[in-house]
């Protein structure tokens, strides 16, 4: 990529990765309910499920090019449902229901819900695709180009993912206040980017 481009780059990486989105969504409402603690389990599984989709789009973005693109239209039904479910979840407690669910998730489930997170989603899987795309392919066809560009590219998303889920540790005091429309929102927040995914 040549040095021009850098800003570009950059400025595309900051503005998909702080917009709200699956993961950034996931990290604020479990710091929120759960901790700091709890959310910063779940940003590892985070950190390596970005870390996974960008090396497999980089692998396929070498051994397929275009027709990868075909295939995100699939991919994001299934991560639409995996939203979905997590937005019924948000909203579960509220219901009197999911709370030993709940507890059983806060010490163990929360690696592999963030790796679940990041794996069913599209949206990262796109921003991968979009950068290997516009600011790889057109100027190296290496495969060692891709992955270092993959390599880079979990140090991007997941940082932002720690903005987000530190707004929510400072947030707990008013969610444990105001559960009810919190969750709420939250879980509508969740169920908007499940609609967005196959509209």
């Amino acid at each position: 990529m040549p040095l021009s481009l850098v800003p570009s780059f950059l400025i595309y990486c900051f503005t998909c990765s702080i917009t709200p989105g699956p993961a950034n969504l996931c990290s604020l409402n479990t710091a929120m309910s759960k901790g700091r603690s709890a959310a910063l389990i779940q940003w590892r599984g985070l950190f390596i499920g970005f870390a996974i989709v960008s090396f497999v789009t980089a692998f396929l973005s070498y051994f397929l090019g275009n027709v990868l693109g075909d295939a995100v239209r699939y991919l994001s039904y299934i991560g639409a449902a995996y939203l979905l479910y997590l937005a019924i979840q948000t909203l579960l407690p509220l219901f009197g229901a999911g709370h030993e669910t709940a507890h059983a998730a806060e010490g163990q489930g929360t690696f592999v819900r963030g790796l679940i997170v990041q794996l069913t989603n599209v949206k990262i899987m796109i921003y991968c695709m979009t950068i290997f795309s516009s600011y790889v392919l057109p100027y190296s066809r290496k495969l060692s180009s891709l992955l270092l560009m993959a390599a880079f590219l979990p140090f991007t998303g997941p940082v932002c993912n720690l903005v987000w889920l530190f707004a929510g540790v400072r947030l707990q005091r008013i969610f444990l206040k105001y559960r009810t429309p919190v969750s709420l929102m939250m879980a509508l927040s969740l169920a908007y980017c499940a609609i967005s995914l196959i509209l």
